[in-house]
C-alpha cells in the first residue's frame, strides 16, 4: 500500500493539512492563485508564464523544484500551479518513499495530467532516486522482471505528469536528480509589508478585525515567514477571544506576543538561547555549529535548519570557513534582551 497521502475534494487532490485548523475546522488560509499569494512577486511572475505557456502547447508542465527554508509557501505555490493548470494533485514526502517499488507504485496510479508533488525531495533513498530518472525525463518506468540470467526488463509508459519538488536543501540533492527539473525557483524570506497582506487576508477569513497598523507590527515579528505569520494570529486571536476584544490593535498584539516569548525583533526563547550561547560562552565565535547544539542540548541540524537561517538573514549569525560568528547588531540584541521581560 502507497504511504503518499491524498484527499480528493472537488475533483482536486488537496493537501492534507488544509482540511483542518485550530480556529474553525473547516477554513483554508492557503491562497488558490497567483495573485493571492504575495511575497513572491518575481517568482510568480515567471510561473504565470511558465504555465500559460504549457497551456497554450497544450502540454505538460516542466517538472520543478521550489527550494528555500521552511515556511515560505512551497507546498501552497504548488497547490497554485494544479489549479490554475486544472491539473489532478497528488501529494507524497521523500521520507515515507522507503522502497523502489513504492515509488512505482505512486508513478503507476498517476492518471494523465496529474501533478505529484515531492515534499522534503532532498531525503529520497538513493536507489528510489534512481527511478525518477527514466520517469521523469522518458516518462516510462524501466521494471527488472526475474532474478540471473532469466531477468529481463519490462518498460511501462507513464500518462504524462509533472513532478514538484521542495526542499529546504538544494545543495542535498544530486545533480542527476536536480538536472532534471526544468523549473528551478528559490523561495526568499518575506517583507514586512507582504506579510501584513497575508495576515489581513487571513484575519478577513476567519472573521476577525485586525487594524492595519496591527497586522503591520505582528507582520514585523514573524520571521519573514507565512506560516509563522498564521500560527502567531491564531495565538493571538486565542488570546482576543479570552480577553473579549472586538478587534485586534496594536496593543493586543504587543501584550499577545510578549506572554509568547517573541521579542520585537521576532526571535523566540531558542534564537536568544542561540545568541545568548555564542555571546557568553565563546565571546561571540567564531564557533562550530556542533559546540552550539551540544550547550543547548538541540540537534544539530533542528538548529541548521530552523533557526540558523533567520539568524543569518537579519545579520545577527555570520558563518565563515572557521564556524559561526556573532555579529555586531548580534551582540547589541543580547544586549538589550537582558532587560527583555517576557
Amino acid at each position: 500500500m502507497n504511504k503518499n497521502i491524498h484527499t480528493k475534494f472537488e475533483n482536486q487532490v488537496i493537501l492534507p493539512e488544509l482540511a483542518t485548523d485550530p480556529i474553525e475546522p473547516h477554513l483554508n488560509l492557503r491562497p488558490k492563485c497567483f495573485d493571492d499569494y504575495p511575497g513572491q512577486e518575481r517568482v510568480c511572475d515567471n510561473l504565470k508564464i511558465y504555465t500559460k505557456a504549457a497551456q497554450l502547447r497544450g502540454k505538460m508542465l516542466d517538472h520543478c523544484l521550489f527550494h528555500g527554508p521552511p515556511g515560505l509557501g512551497k507546498t501552497t505555490l504548488a497547490g497554485i500551479i494544479a489549479e490554475t493548470m486544472q491539473y489532478q494533485f497528488k501529494v507524497t514526502a521523500g521520507p515515507v518513499i522507503e522502497r523502489p517499488a513504492d515509488l512505482m507504485g505512486i508513478l503507476a496510479s498517476l492518471e494523465p495530467k496529474t501533478i505529484l508533488f515531492i515534499d522534503e525531495i532532498h531525503r529520497l533513498p538513493a536507489n528510489v532516486e534512481e527511478i525518477l530518472y527514466s520517469a521523469m525525463e522518458d516518462m516510462r518506468l524501466d521494471i527488472l522482471i526475474g532474478q540471473g540470467p532469466t531477468a529481463r526488463t519490462v518498460k511501462f509508459d507513464l500518462p504524462p505528469f509533472c513532478i514538484i519538488g521542495a526542499t529546504t536543501r538544494a545543495g542535498a540533492i544530486s545533480a542527476p536528480l536536480r538536472d532534471r527539473f526544468g523549473i528551478q525557483e528559490h523561495l526568499d524570506f518575506y517583507s514586512p509589508e507582504a506579510l501584513s497582506k497575508i495576515l489581513l487576508r487571513s484575519a478577513k477569513i476567519m472573521n476577525y478585525s485586525v487594524t492595519t497598523n496591527a497586522a503591520f507590527e505582528l507582520a514585523k515579528r514573524c520571521r519573514g515567514t507565512p506560516r509563522i505569520a498564521n500560527q502567531l494570529l491564531k495565538r493571538v486571536l486565542d488570546f482576543a477571544i479570552v480577553l473579549q476584544k472586538n478587534i485586534i490593535d496594536e496593543e493586543v498584539i504587543n501584550n499577545s506576543l510578549k506572554r509568547l516569548g517573541v521579542d520585537e525583533e521576532g526571535l523566540c526563547n531558542m534564537d536568544r538561547d542561540f545568541l545568548q550561547v555564542m555571546y557568553e560562552r565563546y565571546a561571540g565565535g567564531p564557533v562550530g555549529l556542533d559546540a552550539i547544539a551540544a550547550a543547548l542540548n538541540e540537534e544539530k541540524s533542528t538548529l541548521e535548519d530552523v533557526y540558523e537561517p533567520y539568524l543569518v538573514y537579519r545579520g545577527f549569525v555570520l558563518r565563515s570557513a572557521r564556524g559561526r560568528i556573532l555579529s555586531e547588531s548580534g551582540k547589541s540584541h543580547i544586549e538589550k534582551i537582558k532587560q527583555f521581560d517576557i
